[in-house]
């Protein structure tokens, strides 16, 4: 079945004729066509990130998760692209192997086991499979799991070299190491490093593991290794290529670490370790989204999914950026992203997850505090761009470094979700509560009292960062308001008792309105094109603006005022969770389709940013995506009770909505068109 791609021509977007690569059982996407434009999908165990390509056996690069370096281009810490020990090159009888060497090329990503599988015929002599799996029980670790069958006879040779990225390290250290490992020979091939500012060493180290029974030809030096077969027609032999990744951020000896975990693989067997990796990943699958009557929007909301599981793990305490493991984008810092639009689906989903992504927040409050004080102000102030060491990481050019202040609120209102979610009172008591204290402690040094006892925030940046240096922020004065009174609950809640103040100040922050009864997005805004959604999040997600009537006239407004070249996609999702709350179906779904739509890139339905970037996966995009659907459609909500449902409208084309796993006690809701 050839795949149907999605094309982009200059700065045009989709339309909503267009479709996702075809597969039949929502699990996989395929692509077929060598020739076409190409955006490639990571694989990722939320701790390193492999950006495979079309052309065989090549990676883009290695991405580590918060491993930060200065980087002399930007002026401040970006994630460091790992050296990678997963590239090889193939020569048939000699001749290279490369795209004018290959017929019958088709890649699929198995979304279900996290799979990410090459196959061609190379020379028309063998049929070469091999699959990328970034393994989930390894977070240090990644394979590359090759078949080759002869169509005639012929030898191959498969060299591999590690690929040190450019600019980012210190003059690396190559070495090929032969030893006995329970008495049997191994060979390893070794390139160790240090970033260019010498703050961690990076060591990466790689083997060849035959399949259980076959031999092959090795030859190995310091700076490559080669594999040789020799096939007869017919004949079929498997191989791996093993590698690990690991820094000094992890490990006091990442050199002699990074070897254990390639031997480690070679002792346990492949066949295991891959077993190990499938059985978390079906784990994982225990919270999942099933769509029936639409296999696009099947796929799509699945491979959203699938990103932000891949980008995180459950007991790391570190968070996910904006793209994901996929990219070095916005240099792999934390933003708001996290807590408002990638942090709800895994709250309701993936409570592990979720709770390293809380975690990392609180690892760090000791810089939020510093932070704070370095501007005059009290309690704990969270920096825009957040780094390994939970200090601010905005490049210092841009305004939002020292003015978007909304993202202190944002961190306490998803550390209040966490609580009503998983009811831990433990927590609350312990970590919860000191840190909505200290927040709510900033808010009251960070506001300003007018003379008609009435509360201002100045000189922010909101949601919408097209305005800048704005006093009254609908967002940023709503967001204050929700975890003012969220601090208020949890002390209640820890036996506790909060200032009178603190209620004062969220009953009187001000929201204007204009003379038609518009929500203002701050004092003194006269309708100028904004970046994204910002009034419209005072009704979804922070609930401040309830009534029917406000909400239509805000959502009308607004959607005519938003940057549909340069912005964002979440808007389009606050959108639809409206509008299907509202009862809405077709304007609720033609929100959906925005949110995503014209942000594909084929051939494998990869989230850019926006509808003319090129910078997927974009996890922000797939986190509002996903509350689109379990929030809106699915009418899914989070409240001081628990999690709830409200009675929501589906698209028409939708027979059934299935969410699974839902919270601690793992619940399913089957929502019916009616």
């Amino acid at each position: 079945m050839r795949t149907r791609l999605i094309r982009l021509v200059g700065t045009a977007v989709l339309l909503w004729g267009a479709s996702l690569p075809a597969a039949a059982d929502g699990w996989t996407l395929e692509a077929d066509d060598y020739t076409a434009d190409y955006t490639g999908a990571s694989t990722a165990n939320g701790m390193l990130g492999i950006l495979p390509w079309k052309e065989p056996f090549s990676i883009r690069h290695v991405v580590l998760n918060h491993v930060f370096e200065l980087n002399d281009r930007t002026g401040v810490n970006c994630a460091v692209r790992g050296i990678d020990p997963f590239s090889m090159t193939m020569r048939v009888d000699g001749r290279k192997i490369d795209g004018d060497a290959i017929s019958g090329w088709q890649q699929t990503i198995d979304m279900r086991r996290a799979e990410h599988t090459t196959t061609f015929v190379a020379d028309g002599k063998l049929r070469v499979a091999y699959s990328v799996v970034a393994l989930r029980n390894m977070p240090y670790a990644a394979l590359i799991d090759v078949e080759v069958t002869a169509l005639q006879d012929a030898e191959a040779d498969f060299r591999t070299a590690m690929q040190v990225p450019e600019g980012e390290y210190r003059t690396p250290r190559r070495t090929h190491r032969s030893f006995l490992v329970d008495g049997h020979p191994t060979d390893i091939l070794r390139t160790d490093a240090r970033t260019v500012h010498g703050r961690y060493d990076v060591s990466a180290s790689s083997m060849f593991i035959p399949a259980a029974g076959e031999g092959f030809e090795y030859a190995g030096a310091a700076d490559a290794a080669t594999l040789r077969l020799r096939l007869k027609a017919g004949e079929t032999k498997r191989f791996t290529l093993a590698g690990a990744v690991c820094t000094t951020r992890d490990f006091s000896d990442p050199y002699s670490e990074s070897e254990r975990q390639v031997i480690y693989i070679a002792h346990e067997s492949v066949d295991r370790v891959l077993a190990a990796h499938r059985r978390l990943w079906d784990e994982m699958w225990q919270g999942d989204i099933e769509i029936e009557g639409d296999d696009e929007a099947q796929r799509v909301v699945r491979f959203a999914l699938y990103n932000l599981y891949a980008s995180c793990r459950a007991g790391s305490r570190l968070s996910i950026p904006p793209m994901g493991l996929s990219s070095q984008g916005y240099n792999g810092h934390i933003f708001w992203d996290t807590e408002l639009w990638m942090y709800p689906p895994m709250l309701l989903l993936n409570e592990g997850i979720a709770r390293s992504m809380v975690d990392y927040r609180t690892d760090r409050l000791d810089a939020a505090r510093r932070r704070a004080s370095a501007y005059g102000y009290r309690g704990v102030m969270f920096p825009w761009e957040s780094d390994w060491f939970g200090e601010e990481s905005t490049p210092t050019w841009a305004i939002t470094g020292p003015m978007e202040h909304h993202i202190t609120a944002d961190v306490g209102i998803a550390a209040w979700n966490y609580y009503c979610v998983t009811r831990d009172r433990e927590w609350l008591r312990m970590t919860g509560w000191p840190l909505l204290k200290e927040i709510a402690a900033f808010w009251v040094s960070r506001v300003v009292r007018n003379d008609d006892g009435s509360y201002s925030i100045a000189g922010v940046v909101g949601a919408d960062e097209y305005a800048m240096n704005v006093t009254d922020n609908a967002f940023t004065n709503g967001a204050a308001k929700v975890v003012l009174r969220n601090a208020v609950e949890a002390a209640r809640a820890c036996g506790e008792k909060a200032p009178a103040l603190w209620s004062d100040i969220a009953d009187g922050l001000r929201i204007l309105r204009d003379d038609a009864g518009v929500t203002l997005e701050y004092a003194g805004y006269a309708g100028q094109q904004i970046k994204q959604a910002d009034v419209n999040l005072l009704g979804y997600p922070l609930g401040v603006v309830s009534d029917r009537g406000q909400l239509l006239r805000d959502l009308a407004y607004y959607d005519a005022k938003i940057d549909r070249v340069n912005g964002p996609a979440m808007a389009f999702s606050v959108f639809c969770v409206q509008y299907a709350r509202l009862g809405d179906a077709a304007k609720a779904e033609e929100m959906f389709r925005r949110c995503y739509r014209p942000n594909l890139r084929p051939p494998f339905g990869v989230l850019a940013e926006t509808p003319t970037s090129h910078n997927p996966y974009f996890t922000t995009c797939a986190g509002g995506m996903l509350q689109a659907v379990m929030n809106g459609f699915g009418g899914l909500e989070i409240t001081d009770k628990g999690i709830v449902r409200r009675e929501t409208v589906l698209p028409a084309s939708w027979k059934r909505l299935t969410i699974k796993g839902v919270g601690p006690k793992r619940r399913t809701y089957i929502i019916n068109n009616r």
